[in-house]
């Protein structure tokens, strides 16, 4: 048993990895790197996140750009009554509207 031991204790690699510095080394590394309030994982997350924002902003900004569309679209009348003719079923007094949905459009 005791000659085991010299054995691990002579081993160059004991010897290094023993080491207070390399320890202390590898101890600072390890909570710098995972444990720490501004660990690496940490930035990892926010990064995914930031990137999932930025994604999400130019998103909002060409809906933003078809609604500034539209809205300039419904200045004029005529664009303004087929909007609500088609999209909110308004008619005029003295007209029928007839509705046709097609069987693949009804929902079973």
């Amino acid at each position: 048993m005791i000659k085991y031991l010299k054995n691990i204790i002579s081993n160059k690699y004991f010897k290094i990895f023993t080491n207070i510095y390399i320890l202390s080394t590898t101890l600072f590394l390890f909570w710098i790197l995972f444990m720490d309030t501004n660990s690496f994982m940490f930035h990892q997350q926010l990064n995914s996140e930031i990137d999932q924002l930025k994604k999400q902003k130019n998103e909002l900004e060409i809906k933003i750009e078809k609604d500034k569309k539209l809205i300039k679209d419904l200045e004029d009348v005529d664009n303004y009554e087929a909007f609500a003719r088609e999209n909110y079923y308004m008619k005029k007094d003295n007209e029928e509207i007839y509705i046709i949905e097609y069987s693949d459009s009804l929902k079973n």
